[in-house]
C-alpha cells in the first residue's frame, strides 16, 4: 500500500487515532487506523514502537495531540437567543435559556443519560404529595384564571367542576 499522505512510498507505520472516546467498551467509541510512511510520521512527529525510549515516544504522542488540539477548533454550537455555547454548558452545569435545550439537545440527553440512567422522568412531581390538597386546588384555581382570560370557557367549566371537586372531597 502506497502512503495517502505522500503518494510516493510504501505506507509502514500504522497509526490508531482515538476519535472519540466516550467510555470502555461504549459503542459509540470511534477509532480510526491509518497507514502511513516512516517518512511521513518522522515529519508529523508521531511515536514509533519499538524498545528504545518508551517515556519519549509517550512525551511525543502527548505533544502530537497538543499540536492537534491547538490547531483548529471545531465549530462548537451555540444557541442564537442567550448566546451560551456548549463549553459554557459543559463548565456552568445548567442552561441559560429555553432554547438551549433544543441546541444543545444530544449532549443534554448523553449527560442527563450518564447521570440519572436514564432521559425520561420516572417518578412522583415536586410537591405532589407533599402539602396535599390544598396545593392542588391553588394551582387549578391559577389554571381557571388563565382559561377565563383566554376566553376558553369549556377547559374553565371544566377547572372548576374539579375544584368543586376536590374541595368537597377535603370537607368530609
Amino acid at each position: 500500500m502506497i502512503c495517502p499522505r505522500c503518494q510516493k512510498q510504501v505506507a509502514s507505520v500504522q497509526v490508531t487515532e482515538i476519535v472519540r472516546f466516550v467510555s470502555p467498551g461504549h459503542p459509540e467509541n470511534q477509532v480510526e487506523d491509518h497507514r502511513i510512511c516512516e517518512t511521513c510520521a518522522q515529519e508529523l512527529n508521531l511515536p514509533h514502537t519499538g524498545p528504545a525510549q518508551p517515556l519519549a515516544n509517550l512525551w511525543k504522542l502527548l505533544q502530537f495531540h497538543k499540536q492537534r488540539a491547538t490547531r483548529a477548533p471545531a465549530a462548537t454550537p451555540a444557541c442564537p437567543d442567550c448566546g451560551m455555547t456548549l463549553e459554557e454548558l459543559r463548565r456552568k452545569g445548567r442552561v441559560g435559556c429555553s432554547k438551549d435545550y433544543e441546541v444543545f439537545a444530544e449532549y443534554l440527553e448523553d449527560h442527563l443519560e450518564r447521570m440519572h440512567g436514564a432521559t425520561d422522568h420516572v417518578g412522583r412531581l415536586p410537591g405532589a404529595t407533599e402539602r396535599g390538597p390544598e396545593v392542588n386546588v391553588e394551582s387549578l384555581r391559577n389554571a381557571l384564571e388563565v382559561a377565563i382570560q383566554d376566553e376558553d370557557f369549556e377547559r374553565a367549566a371544566a377547572l372548576r367542576d374539579e375544584i368543586k371537586t376536590l374541595e368537597s372531597g377535603s370537607a368530609t
